[in-house]
């Protein structure tokens, strides 16, 4: 179920890496595909009262997989965005909690 929201990246750059994205991490979190959501957020970033150019984001929310799984896929989300066309890219993993999610109201 992890949950990919990214902001400050052309949409086109994740149109075009997204199945590659998905298959990869599918198969380094051992997750079926439509398990993950990639979600693109239109964001206008302001610096000093002028509209400026974001900074690529990516924000996983996802049940924790451990540190090794969780540095390769920080790892695989970096090179795919590099070799789109980003040249660098922050991302931050939110460690939900099971009992604290719900899904169908339970």
């Amino acid at each position: 179920m992890p949950q990919i929201k990214m902001r400050g990246i052309e949409i086109e750059i994740i149109r075009k890496l997204s199945k590659q994205l998905i298959d990869e991490l599918a198969v380094l979190t051992q997750s079926p595909r439509d398990y993950f959501t990639l979600e693109v957020i239109h964001s206008t970033f302001i610096m000093d009262g002028d509209v400026a150019s974001g900074y690529p984001f990516v924000e996983i929310a996802w049940f924790d997989r451990g540190q090794e799984i969780q540095d390769q896929v920080a790892h695989t989300i970096s090179r795919l965005l590099n070799e789109g066309g980003c040249s660098s890219v922050d991302i931050m993993f939110t460690i939900l909690e099971k009992p604290r999610y719900y899904e169908f109201g339970e």
